[in-house]
């Protein structure tokens, strides 16, 4: 199999990272324009803005912990050459896990749903991480 095509999910996660940005400078240009932002705060604190403008800003700030670990993963799934139909597989349902997530977290943010799409991403870190860790010892 070919390694390189690990970084297919790699690039979608890094883009979908990249499009809530996008999202959070839309919401923020709509909030300032309402006037439904507290100016004196605004600055440093997240409560200065509306509702719609905290969730990208905390979904942002989730696809810096657990998406952290996959992309390590990849990194060493690839360094080992240990690409397997598995392993892409468990990447591509991983980033598709964190767009149903962001989606989720950014729209209705229904937190159960929500966590248990949380949880199905984690666990996919966690076989991610057997089969670096079942390469590993392959090695040795």
């Amino acid at each position: 199999m070919n390694s390189n095509l690990i970084f297919f999910p790699v690039i979608v996660q890094i883009f979908l990272t990249l499009f809530l940005y996008i999202l959070l400078t839309l919401r923020k240009i709509r909030a300032l324009k309402s006037g439904s932002v507290n100016e004196s705060r605004r600055g440093l604190f997240d409560d200065a803005w509306p509702i719609e403008v905290i969730a990208v800003n905390n979904c942002i700030r989730n696809q810096f912990e657990v998406p952290v670990l996959f992309y390590v993963l990849c990194m060493l799934l690839f360094m080992l050459n240990a690409v397997s139909v598995l392993s892409l597989s468990v990447a591509c349902l991983f980033v598709l896990s964190r767009v149903v997530h962001a989606y989720i977290h950014t729209g209705s943010n229904d937190v159960p749903v929500r966590r248990r799409v949380f949880m199905i991403s984690t666990v996919l870190v966690l076989i991610m991480s057997v089969l670096v860790t079942s390469a590993i010892f392959s090695l040795v």
